[in-house]
């Protein structure tokens, strides 16, 4: 599978490229299996094909129509139809194309005994307006602490500690109604565009297990999930270890999570001021889950864990 590189100019030899990544890796057929099908007329798959190609090329369709540079043989009403489709499973979409990259072109390039990781982070989606946009909300923004117009953006990627793969990921909107901006469109909860709004307004520890769910029922495996201390909750970490994964987390200095450690229950900070390093000793005492405190430069201390073994964890809210 070759790489394309950030300034490539030769349209057709990206065509090309493109062309061969979907026949490698049967987008076709997996697009008809989350339901990306027409009765008549183009066929999804070029207008697929169109979409990812135009990342690559630069100038969007607008532009395109506006300097007489597009020459494709469907109407602007049938691309945004075919992207705005409520009926296309596009989160079970992604998984499956992800899960046929990883276990055809990159599982016989390492060892057996490297271990797989799935990666969960949140970012901020921003918007200058969401007065027409659906779900529009407003969303804490954690890295200048302020409330912001937009949706938090929830990715799941898989990575052998050398490449990294994009799995799936979902919009988060406000589970609060006075947060949200924007219009609610009422949707039958059985149909997929029901579900995904459903998700959209659930909390981000919840909608992690959604994705971690359709990661796995896609095929992919991983040993590990890293993620930090917003979705560390005893609650997803027990979960995790049922499906046979291990955590490695920053976890929540709060007095409300307890751990059971040498017989009592004691939270984060009780159990590293029980196992500070001591004067001229360079071991700590024994416990079962795997905790590292770090410094970090802003001099606050950060313990992370790794959960190995099924911990008992205890959560009094």
């Amino acid at each position: 599978m070759s790489s394309i590189p950030q300034n490539y100019c030769d349209e057709n030899e990206l065509i090309d490229c493109v062309q061969r990544f979907f026949s490698r890796h049967h987008v076709g057929k997996l697009l008809a299996k989350c339901n990306g099908m027409k009765e008549k007329g183009v066929s999804p798959v070029s207008l697929l094909r169109y979409k990812l190609s135009n990342i690559f090329v630069g100038r969007s369709m607008y532009m395109q129509q506006r300097t007489g540079s597009f020459k494709e043989d469907f109407s602007k009403n049938t691309f945004y139809r075919f992207l705005n489709s409520a009926k296309t499973n596009w989160l079970r979409f992604t998984s499956l194309l992800a899960a046929d990259i990883v276990n055809n072109d990159l599982k016989d390039l390492t060892d057996d005994s490297r271990k797989n990781v799935f990666i969960v982070d949140d970012s901020l989606f921003s918007r200058t307006s969401c007065k027409k946009t659906e779900l529009g909300s407003k969303v804490f923004d954690h890295t200048d602490m302020h409330f912001k117009k937009g949706f938090r953006m929830l990715t799941l990627s898989w990575s052998d500690g050398n490449t990294l793969i994009p799995v799936n990921s979902c919009l988060l909107a406000s589970a609060k109604e006075a947060n949200i901006i924007g219009p609610v469109k009422n949707f039958d909860n059985r149909t997929i565009a029901g579900k995904r709004r459903k998700l959209a307004q659930t909390k981000a520890p919840e909608a992690m297990m959604a994705l971690l769910d359709t990661a796995l029922s896609a095929g992919l495996k991983a040993d590990y999930v890293l993620f930090d201390s917003w979705f560390s909750n005893p609650a997803q970490i027990t979960a995790i270890h049922s499906k046979g994964m291990d955590v490695i987390a920053m976890i929540k200095k709060s007095s409300r999570i307890k751990y059971s450690y040498c017989g009592e229950q004691l939270n984060i900070k009780e159990i590293y001021f029980r196992n500070k390093k001591r004067r001229g000793r360079s071991k700590y005492r024994g416990c079962k889950i795997k905790c590292v405190s770090l410094r970090r430069e802003s001099s606050k201390l950060t313990h992370f864990v790794s959960f190995t073994e099924c911990d008992k964890i205890t959560g009094k809210d």
